[in-house]
């Protein structure tokens, strides 16, 4: 289970300033005259309910989704020729509320590994500009094309931005995405930040729990499938320096109509081994510190898929780290245990510093970084590639979800 963000306060208070930017001088604008005679408001209708889960349609379903929450989320680990090793996240969350506008943010982070740096920013958009992902001729499959400005209407100059773009079809995907100035200086590179990536996926995708489908119970489901194994090659540009990378990404697309699940946030691993086996796990807190969803996926060097059920493996904290900006306390080094593989994983990771405060898109504080992994099999020495994200750490006063 990744991240339900969203910016509802903000898409609440878009919506009421255009209401009243609409009205003409003079006029009440909060109040109406009196009706003639009383009425009886008509019936409000329902929307069409989804008999959910359907079966999940690759690569059709790679498009967006009139659902409550959507991610296409994006984690790699990228060298250069040099051998300077880097982490990026790259999303772009859509939203839909009610009868308000569709909401989308979108954040990009870089880890420079060799020189302890985190660099991140983030950006919001409120409309349907943002999706361009036209149907094709005769219904075939379009999946995304989504492009997020950003742009600040009380800020004249954020006009000129260019825009963030997320682009792919049955993965064979581009990444683009460039701060501004006024962005770079903000996220502490003034010199200029972004990466320009394309993206191949060498396995079929993944989908878990079996179907592709998990249940929320109560707070409803969401379709989640992955292409854990994929291909990168581009330029990032880091602090102004542009530098030729290629290495490998995971991408994860999620939605469904939920809004909120896990009140005392998660943690979420994608973890990539030298022997071809790619793994996620997930574990799903309640805010009374239980943990009513935890579950896995294997993929195997072939592509072939294995569900872990909570008892299938096990997950011990080895150390932490308390973030100097916000106070959080976070995990900050992991045991993994997969008994029927006899497989153990520890991770590390590679800065301490990856800490993400997203509260101006998404009302959201989260950890998200890359690790160094050292692995056996069998007790036999495994190398490998991973990143961690962590939420619910930052106190209640800082975030909420």
């Amino acid at each position: 289970m990744r991240r339900p963000h969203h910016g509802l306060r903000l898409i609440l208070q878009l919506a009421l300033g255009a209401a009243v930017a609409g009205c003409s001088g003079g006029g009440p604008i909060l109040a109406n005259p009196p009706a003639p005679r009383p009425s009886l408001a008509p019936p409000t209708v329902p929307p069409a309910a989804v008999a959910d889960p359907v079966p999940i349609d690759l690569p059709r379903d790679d498009a967006p989704h009139d659902r409550l929450t959507e991610w296409w989320y994006y984690t790699g680990h990228l060298r250069s020729e040099e051998g300077r090793r880097f982490g990026f996240e790259y999303v772009i969350f859509r939203a839909e509320r009610g009868a308000f506008p569709t909401s989308w943010v979108s954040h990009l982070a870089i880890t420079d590994e060799a020189n302890e740096r985190f660099f991140y920013s983030q950006r919001l958009e409120v409309g349907l500009g943002v999706d361009r992902s036209a149907p094709e001729p005769e219904g075939a499959p379009r999946g995304f094309d989504l492009a997020i400005a950003g742009a600040d209407p009380t800020q004249p100059a954020t006009s000129r931005r260019s825009r963030w773009t997320m682009a792919g079809l049955n993965g064979d995907d581009r990444l683009s995405a460039t701060l501004s100035p006024d962005e770079a200086v903000l996220a502490g590179a003034p010199g200029g930040l972004g990466l320009d990536l394309r993206m191949r996926s060498t396995k079929p995708a993944a989908l878990h729990d079996g179907d592709g489908w998990i249940d929320f119970g109560p707070a409803g489901g969401s379709y989640y499938y992955s292409r854990t194994a994929m291909t990168a090659e581009g330029t990032l540009t880091v602090a102004g320096q542009e530098v030729g990378v290629d290495g490998i990404a995971w991408f994860d697309h999620q939605w469904g109509d939920f809004i909120s699940v896990g009140g005392g946030g998660w943690d979420w691993f994608a973890v990539n081994l030298q022997d071809g086996t790619d793994l996620t796990l997930s574990l799903v807190r309640e805010a009374d510190g239980t943990y009513p969803l935890i579950y896995g996926t294997v993929v195997a060097r072939d592509g072939s898929v294995r569900h872990l059920g909570r008892g299938d493996f096990s997950v011990a904290v080895t150390a932490r780290w308390t973030s100097p900006a916000t106070g959080a306390d976070y995990p900050a080094g992991w045991t993994i245990l997969i008994p029927a593989d006899q497989l153990t994983i520890q991770l590390t990771p590679t800065v301490a510093a990856q800490e993400l405060d997203t509260r101006a898109t998404t009302g959201v504080i989260y950890w998200e970084g890359s690790q160094v992994v050292r692995a056996t099999r069998a007790g036999l020495p495994l190398g490998g590639e991973a990143y961690v994200e962590l939420t619910g750490y930052a106190a209640s006063g800082l975030a909420s979800h």
